[in-house]
């Protein structure tokens, strides 16, 4: 019983997904292209693949054993076509990366002009999440992450800075009302402007002097969703809100023009850049080869 090629890739990315709003987002289609395309299949089959509530989709038996053999099977398919695809002059398609609005703020902006200029057919889509998910389970060819957070089975190659800093700051005006703290504890003595992670966690500001590590939980009466909020942190800082703790590069701008002061500076911790990381398969994508070829080429020059 033969099925198109297309709604077969529409159930598994929805099966994976968990959804046909969050298989939309991983593949770039509609949630309502992706119903239909499901509803072909089922038709056809005379069998549901999916059961589905308000909150949530989920194969059925029988869409669980199709989903077992479809991604292997589509993979080789998607393999195949891309090998074709390697004999192309300039490699050309998609290109999903899954990638912390951190490095789209700070890494990405001085790889992906160049990139797209040399690689005019290939067509990028960077996914900037708040928080840590399942880059393959996104729909995504690949992701960027720090090396506490890559996820197990896959290559990792340094992309971007190889040392970074977290930088502690405040507005000349707060810090002539409040003082100027010394020492990471005098934190608790101040206004901070806090991050909170998706998860709903809490950031707890971590410094580092000489071995010695010190872990501040910090009050203040503005709370920030990390990644998503983060430029409405900085403004209110540089406004006079309180004090800010946040990756150097991100505040750099505004140190060097005195909109913001740095605090405590001895006490800033460093921690290693991040990693473009993959799946170990076989054959990649040519988009993806040629990125990571690319981020290759740029270290080493």
């Amino acid at each position: 019983m033969a099925a198109d090629i297309g709604d077969l890739n529409a159930f598994v990315t929805v099966a994976r997904a968990g959804g046909f709003r969050e298989g939309a987002r991983a593949s770039g289609g509609s949630a309502s292209g992706l119903s239909e395309a499901v509803r072909r299949l089922e038709a056809k089959f005379g069998v549901r693949l999916l059961n589905r509530t308000t909150r949530s989709v989920a194969p059925t038996e029988a869409g669980a054993r199709l989903l077992d053999r479809l991604g292997p099977a589509l993979a080789e398919v998607e393999a195949a076509l891309d090998m074709v695809n390697g004999y192309r002059d300039s490699p050309s398609g998609p290109l999903r990366l899954n990638v912390p609005v951190s490095a789209a703020r700070l890494v990405l902006p001085s790889i992906v002009p160049p990139f797209l200029a040399a690689y005019p057919d290939i067509e990028l889509h960077v996914i900037a999440e708040d928080g840590f998910v399942d880059m393959l389970a996104a729909g995504c060819d690949a992701g960027i992450r720090y090396d506490e957070r890559l996820e197990q089975d896959m290559i990792a190659v340094p992309i971007g800075p190889r040392e970074q800093r977290f930088a502690t700051a405040a507005s000349p005006g707060y810090l002539a009302r409040r003082g100027t703290p010394s020492h990471p504890r005098d934190l608790l003595d101040h206004t901070c402007i806090r991050g909170q992670f998706a998860s709903g966690a809490m950031d707890d500001w971590e410094f580092e002097r000489d071995g010695e590590v010190v872990k501040v939980a910090t009050t203040g009466p503005l709370i920030v969703r990390i990644g998503a909020a983060t430029d409405l942190a900085v403004d209110a800082a540089i406004a006079g809100t309180g004090i800010i703790h946040l990756f150097e590069d991100w505040l750099r701008p505004h140190l060097d023009s005195g909109a913001l002061l740095p605090v405590i500076e001895p006490w800033w911790q460093r921690f290693s850049g991040p990693f473009l990381y993959y799946p170990g398969r076989r054959y990649l994508p040519a988009p993806l080869r040629a990125f990571i070829d690319f981020v290759a080429a740029r270290r080493i020059v």
